[in-house]
Formats: C-alpha cells, sequence, structure tokens
C-alpha cells in the first residue's frame, strides 16, 4: 500500500473514530438526562409519602407512589437500552465477570469464559500488509493456537488456553 493510500486510510478511520466518539458523547448526555429524571421520581415519591404522613394516612399515597416506581422503572429500562446501544458502538460485550471485551472475543482473558456465538474475525484482504516483525516480536501467543495476547490475560481470547 503506497504512503498515500495509508495516510488516506488513517484518515478514514480518525473520521470514524471521531464519529463514534460524538454519537457515544450524546446517548451517555441521555444517559444522565435519564437519571437526573429518575432522581426527581425518587424527590416525589417523597414529598407524596411526607404528604400523607402529615395527613395521617399513609395508604393514601400508595396510588401515587406505585404510579411513580413505575416510571422509574421505565427510565431504567430506557438507561439499559442506551447503554447497550453504546456497546454497539463500541463493538464491545460485557462478560459474566464484567470484564468489558471486543465483540468477537471467543473467551474472555480475564476469566476463561466461554462465548457461544462469536462475531466473525475480519481477514486480512487482498494487498494488505501483514503485522510488522517488531510488534510480533514484543507480543505474547497463545500456546495453542497462537493468536495475539494482551497484557494481563490469564486466558486466550480465542481459544480459551490459561497462559499461565
Amino acid at each position: 500500500m503506497s504512503f498515500f493510500g495509508k495516510m488516506k486510510e488513517g484518515a478514514a478511520k480518525a473520521a470514524e473514530k471521531a464519529k463514534e466518539t460524538v454519537e457515544v458523547t450524546r446517548l451517555n448526555a441521555q444517559i444522565s438526562s435519564k437519571r437526573k429524571e429518575i432522581e426527581k421520581l425518587q424527590i416525589s415519591i417523597g414529598e407524596s409519602v411526607y404528604q400523607a404522613f402529615l395527613a395521617s394516612d399513609l395508604s393514601g399515597s400508595e396510588e401515587t407512589v406505585v404510579a411513580l416506581c413505575a416510571q422509574i422503572t421505565e427510565r431504567h429500562q430506557e438507561i439499559a437500552v442506551i447503554e447497550l446501544k453504546i456497546r454497539e458502538i463500541k463493538n464491545e460485550k460485557t462478560c459474566v465477570c464484567g470484564a468489558e471485551l471486543a465483540a468477537d472475543t471467543k473467551f474472555c482473558p480475564s476469566c476463561g469464559h466461554k462465548f457461544e456465538i462469536p462475531a466473525p474475525k475480519a481477514e486480512l484482504a487482498e494487498g494488505d500488509e501483514a503485522p510488522a516483525l517488531e510488534e510480533a516480536a514484543e507480543t505474547k501467543l497463545c500456546s495453542k493456537c497462537e493468536a495475539k495476547l494482551e497484557p494481563g490475560d490469564r486466558f486466550c481470547g480465542s481459544c480459551g488456553t490459561s497462559v499461565a
């Protein structure tokens, strides 16, 4: 690939990354807004219960409290949907151990959990150059499948073999 071709590819990747960052920031702002709505609803619950207490009839606030709690549950569900969109944009998934991983990871490098349906890996297109030898020399590889290991990995992300 020519120098200018590499520059063009790098600029395209940077533009895509910037677009992702803007979208993630917009979605995080929506999450923040939903959390503020939840706080306001919780305050309303407290006010309703207190007013019922002053009237010596706590059962009188039950209907209002139930309705406000339902609205809080809706906001939590909306936040979960937005967080899922963020993971899709970042091409990530969360392991059962809580680790954030690339969506195409087959095994968690922290706990070894196997993911049932991995996304297909991108292959080198014709004309793409292989990684530099210097990078390969510094990178640890799995003893079983020779997949690249990241520093701190205790299990191979491709085959699940223990690194130790």
